[in-house]
């Protein structure tokens, strides 16, 4: 085992002690057992769609003629 230090708020250092005192139980067991139950946040996948874009042409930047592209930048 080894031995680590963590920075906590006021707030979280009394509940860490209040819940030890609960369950009649060191403080380092009630953190050992929240990292053991700990699961990650899950992610959602990346979505890069445009907000406000309910349906687009599907096609790529790439089909589009030159002048497509540069209407709208005063050519």
């Amino acid at each position: 085992m080894q031995k680590t230090s963590v920075y906590l708020t006021d707030e979280e250092v009394t509940r860490l002690s209040r819940l030890a005192k609960r369950e009649g139980t060191s403080q380092a067991e009630v953190i050992r057992r929240a990292i053991r139950v700990y699961q990650p946040e899950r992610r959602s996948e990346r979505d890069f769609a445009l907000v406000g874009v309910v349906d687009g042409p599907g096609g790529s930047v790439a089909d589009l003629t030159e002048d497509e592209l540069l209407d709208g930048f005063g050519s």
